[in-house]
């Protein structure tokens, strides 16, 4: 499960910088989660560092429409790591 920053971002830009794969971005309005690279921070941390530093309760969710499990989660942390390299 790919993770989804709802229309309660702030645009304090305290996500972006603190991601691992580099999935956010500023999008038209708000903050954006590239669900092909969001691994909930599987691989890197025990939770999603966004969640973590994001000071609006709430604002990053799990994204309803892109349901992933943990393995697929780390397969995917595995194939970026693997690009990066």
């Amino acid at each position: 499960m790919s993770l989804l920053i709802t229309d309660k971002c702030i645009n304090c830009d305290m996500c972006e910088p603190e991601c691992p794969n580099e999935a956010i971005s500023m999008g038209e309005n708000i903050y954006e989660i590239n669900k092909n690279l969001c691994t909930q921070c599987v691989g890197h941390y025990d939770m999603p560092t966004c969640q973590d530093v994001c000071p609006i309760k709430n604002c990053i969710i799990i994204n309803p429409d892109h349901k992933e499990s943990r393995e697929e989660l780390y397969d995917k942390y595995v194939i970026i790591q693997n690009i990066v390299e």
